[in-house]
């Protein structure tokens, strides 16, 4: 039978024996020649067969990634990436949704405003931080603190991962999708540079949420979609063990996004994912969104403002010229 680690996935199960082969080798005292011999030969086959899985992941492999136990979270780049962290609580409204992380913090010499989906650790986490879906009160919290941000003239840096917003009742009741839109517009008329990358799931409004950004990035193994897989495959095929073939279907990858022109970039994962080298992850996110920021910070704010707006509007323009109506209000009487 296939071997994985407690953490594993079935398609990692080859890369698991090769682990446990150099582990059981790295053991052996003293080292014989042989033994030296035969723990290169692992490493290079190890690097081979990692590289060789997740350069052809299905969309439904990409899913599994991201979601996967280890991969870090937004909690794991406060640390990694920036300095000086201070968290901000509250709303002003209802309460403080754990959902959403925001503070104050510092990037390299620049001082930001860093909002992220958090979805916790241990099962006590999870239920807290309602596995990473926002209720309204996260929204509005988040966008309080990017009108702060742009108050002070600090940029917003917003790392998504999240499933999608939180789909109770009490949610709906306190304007789940109200809050979602009333954050998009805002953050379109912000006079101040915005950077989003989704660093897990990017699942519908949930994601956007916190995602009007003048730059939108992607880890390489993370997805964006207007519904996840699984609640895809509930509506077209009446049934989630279609998920696969709904990830399939929807293309959601960051290849997939780059191509349709929807994220600006994506940034490589380590070798084997981000779940496998945390720190090295933090260090190429660091270094895009300090090149990124140098970027957008050289520009006047009514420039920032009117990009990304016009950025998002261009979004879905060729379905106009597919129609052949320029207007889609100009046959209406």
């Amino acid at each position: 039978m296939a071997m994985r680690s407690a953490n594993g996935l079935e398609f990692e199960a080859p890369i698991f024996q090769l682990e446990q082969q150099l582990t059981e080798l790295e053991r052996i005292s003293p080292r014989l020649e042989s033994t030296e011999t035969a723990i290169r030969e692992i490493r290079r086959q190890l690097a081979e067969v990692t590289s060789e899985t997740y350069s052809n992941l299905t969309p439904w492999q990409v899913v599994r990634v991201a979601r996967h136990d280890d991969r870090p979270q937004t909690s794991d780049y406060l640390h990694l990436v920036f300095d000086e962290f201070i968290e901000l609580h509250g709303d002003k409204l209802f309460g403080d949704d754990r959902a959403i992380v925001a503070g104050f913090a510092q990037l390299d010499q620049t001082k930001v405003m860093v909002i992220g989906h958090q979805k916790g650790r241990t099962t006590k986490e999870r239920i807290a931080c309602y596995f990473g879906c926002a209720h309204p009160e996260g929204y509005r919290k988040a966008l309080k603190k990017m009108q702060m941000a742009a108050k002070f003239g600090l940029p917003i840096i917003c790392l998504i991962d999240t499933p999608g917003a939180y789909p109770g009742i009490g949610a709906e009741e306190r304007g789940q999708s109200q809050a979602i839109a009333e954050n998009m517009f805002e953050m379109s008329r912000l006079n101040t540079p915005i950077i989003c990358v989704v660093i897990g799931e990017g699942g519908s409004g949930g994601a956007l949420g916190i995602g009007v950004g003048n730059r939108v990035a992607m880890l390489q193994h993370s997805y964006y979609s207007v519904i996840s897989p699984e609640g895809c495959a509930g509506i077209l095929w009446k049934s989630h063990i279609h998920a696969e073939k709904a990830a399939t279907a929807l293309r959601f990858t960051s290849r997939h996004l780059k191509e349709f022109g929807i994220v600006d970039d994506i940034i490589e994962e380590p070798l084997g994912g981000a779940h496998r080298e945390p720190r090295q992850m933090a260090i190429r996110l660091k270094s895009y969104l300090s090149r990124t920021l140098r970027e957008l910070k050289q520009l006047p704010s009514d420039q920032l403002r009117n990009l990304r707006y016009e950025k998002f509007r261009r979004m879905g323009r060729f379905l106009e010229e597919q129609t052949g109506v320029s207007d889609p209000l100009a046959n209406v009487r």
